[in-house]
């Protein structure tokens, strides 16, 4: 989103922070990018046969071709398509996730040779872009076809306009000579359907106009606070009617210097100078760091400003690890200190908190970082409000403050990290109790951070899409992020239900390519979590995984139930609602759809399950589904105390209102 770094010092940090990470991952037994093609061609001993007598699952010769083929060069006469293709293009559109339809769309930008995946169905792989975009920082575009598959995306564009992704929403639509005619009834609606949804849309009718449209796109993409941007063309526009002769015949044919610009605003001095008159003022001050410090590459920036004045910081937002876990003055696991915090610090908060969502004492001060100001102000009183690009005003603060010590303070967030630790392991004893003939999820939880974080495995290497409802409150509590983009927070202030298995191919086709912050990781396995009710959402794209050769390990919470259902359990004519069949096979279904299969009904069963998952993951290169078997109960904290937890944010407990 932000244009490159220009200050030297921070610059050395980043190289410097990328070299430690690459040998970092080499001392991993798992995989580079070289060994990721190497094992393209690897045994498939875990793609199962449902019996013996099935067919053995395979995958298509096409895909085997795709390294090799031509890529189109863009040159006219040309198409609406091409033309909007070119611009992608040259803007560095980062992956396009789609399914069958929009077919001239699609094909240019897949001929053009933009990285471009099919899937089952088009709301996981709008899940799936916004997820890439997530962990990379770089736009991506999801595709759908006029009608049923374009309101399949509803859900999930409504989840990344809540997470502020810069989100490509193209869809078809039908031609303008058939309005009105009843030949296509879902024609034109598509505009009016994303209202309030996305930042920018527009149903482009015209091929004149294509190039034009496309470079709107792209400045409301990349310029202030990202939003999704949705554009819908009629087969006039793009088809093969589109065909133009020459730029001539093209509307404002302008390449992006012309149409958009890379400058970003920066702070005003007087708004410096009286945020560091408050910094210096508290005894507590507080950094939240969320979505703009990624967006903007302000990592460096915001801890070298953190060390300086000595701030503890919180992370909050769709993605973490740009204020990395391992740091001595990470706050993120830290909830019992947040009442003490007299300064609180927003920087690139773009969704604010609902009121009281923050766990702030009402006396607290506020200085909130933004780039446009027409949100300042929202939810919370704000002492000073700062219109600037994060990473500039981050660097500003950073030449300005004085170096200061706040040893108290930082010793009460340690204090307060060792009690959050010390509640978590309470709460892994309980779930031991429980998990005789089942698995807690609190068991779940610790067992995904010892194997992530505490074995072999470098901690900083595995990407981690975190979703789920009730699981999500145990895992979110024990999974970290050590660098920028570790952690996709699925359900970041929208709490859509399913779509995680979505978020882990777009969560895997970053790591495959290696894009951004994912490229000293590139070809590694990636890590979801879901629900038993979100899985069946987006499940059937463990085949999407498979034909792709992503590695992916999903952990499915199988309580065989939806979340709701504690509330319920006294109402026999409305319990049923919120039940599902016991004990349903989900592992199964992964190794029917192509991939791996564990079922784990046991403590003792999820490491070695997690163990041989990630083995089939290295050396076969497929998705392995962990069917982890619970009780519906264990939300009753009555019966099954702590229940269904509570959260404290900011920080890793991030989640929805």
């Amino acid at each position: 989103m932000a244009p490159k770094h220009q200050a030297e010092d921070l610059a050395k940090v980043q190289d410097e922070a990328s070299d430690v990470s690459r040998r970092n991952f080499m001392k991993s037994a798992a995989v580079g990018a070289g060994a990721t093609a190497a094992a393209l061609g690897a045994t498939q001993k875990a793609q199962a046969k449902v019996n013996d007598d099935d067919r053995p699952i395979s995958r298509p010769d096409k895909f085997e071709e795709i390294e090799g083929a031509p890529i189109d060069e863009f040159a006219f006469p040309a198409r609406g398509s091409q033309i909007f293709a070119e611009v992608c293009k040259n803007e560095g559109l980062a992956a396009l996730f789609c399914c069958p339809g929009n077919y001239d769309i699609v094909s240019a930008i897949a001929n053009a040779g933009i990285p471009t995946y099919g899937g089952r169905l088009e709301g996981p792989m709008c899940s799936a872009a916004d997820a890439f975009i997530r962990v990379t920082g770089e736009v991506a575009a999801a595709s759908g076809t006029e009608g049923p598959g374009f309101t399949n995306m509803i859900c999930a564009i409504a989840a990344a306009n809540a997470s502020k992704t810069p989100l490509l929403v193209l869809a078809s639509n039908m031609n303008v000579r058939g309005d009105d005619t009843q030949q296509g009834i879902q024609r034109a609606y598509q505009q009016p359907t994303t209202e309030g949804i996305k930042k920018y849309g527009k149903r482009v009718i015209t091929k004149e106009r294509v190039h034009e449209y496309a470079g709107y796109a792209f400045r409301q993409l990349k310029s202030g606070v990202p939003g999704p941007v949705h554009l819908d063309f009629v087969t006039e526009s793009t088809g093969r009617r589109s065909e133009v002769k020459n730029e001539l015949e093209v509307d404002n044919f302008f390449d992006k210097s012309k149409y958009r610009t890379e400058s970003r605003p920066h702070p005003d001095p007087t708004d410096i100078d009286k945020a560091i008159e408050l910094i210096k003022q508290a005894k507590r001050p507080l950094i939240v760091a969320n979505m703009g410090v990624f967006y903007s590459e302000a990592w460096d920036a915001l801890r070298m400003f953190a060390e300086k004045a000595q701030i503890p910081v919180a992370e909050a937002g769709p993605m973490r690890g740009h204020f990395s876990d391992g740091h001595e003055l990470s706050a993120s696991t830290a909830p019992g200190c947040f009442m003490s915090v007299d300064l609180a610090i927003l920087v690139g908060q773009y969704q604010m908190p609902a009121n009281n969502e923050y766990e702030f004492d009402i006396d607290c001060k506020h200085i909130r970082i933004d780039p446009c100001h027409e949100d300042i102000g929202r939810n919370m009183p704000i002492d000073v409000g700062m219109v600037s690009d994060e990473r500039a005003a981050l660097e500003a603060l950073y030449e300005k403050i004085p170096a200061t010590k706040r040893d108290a303070w930082v010793a009460e967030v340690a204090a307060a990290r060792d009690a959050f630790e010390n509640e978590n392991e309470e709460h892994y004893q309980l779930g031991l109790k429980y998990s005789e003939d089942c698995i807690h999820p609190a068991v779940i939880a610790k067992e995904l951070n010892e194997f992530l974080y505490n074995g072999d495995i470098p901690r900083e290497q595995t990407t981690v899409a975190s979703g789920g409802f009730g699981i999500g409150r145990y895992t979110r509590r024990r999974l970290r992020a050590y660098r920028p983009g570790q952690i996709c927070n699925g359900a970041f202030q929208y709490g859509s239900i399913g779509p995680d298995v979505g978020y882990a191919f777009g969560c895997g086709v970053a790591m495959s390519l290696g894009t951004g912050p994912q490229k000293p990781y590139q070809g590694s396995p990636v890590l979801a979590v879901t629900g038993d009710a979100g899985f069946a959402y987006s499940g059937m794209e463990i085949d999407t995984l498979a034909k792709y050769r992503i590695p992916a390990i999903v952990v499915v919470y199988n309580n065989n139930a939806w979340g709701t259902w504690s509330g319920y359990q006294s109402m026999p004519r409305v319990a049923h609602v919120h039940l599902f069949q016991e004990n349903l096979r989900y592992d199964q279904i992964a190794q029917a759809l192509g991939g791996h299969g564990e079922y784990v009904t046991g403590a003792d069963q999820m490491r070695p399950a997690l163990e041989r998952a990630w083995e089939v993951a290295v050396n076969d290169r497929l998705p392995t589904v962990i069917n982890c078997q619970a009780k519906k109960e264990f939300w009753n904290r009555t019966e099954y105390p702590p229940g269904l937890l509570g959260k404290k944010e900011p920080g890793c407990m991030s989640y929805n209102h």
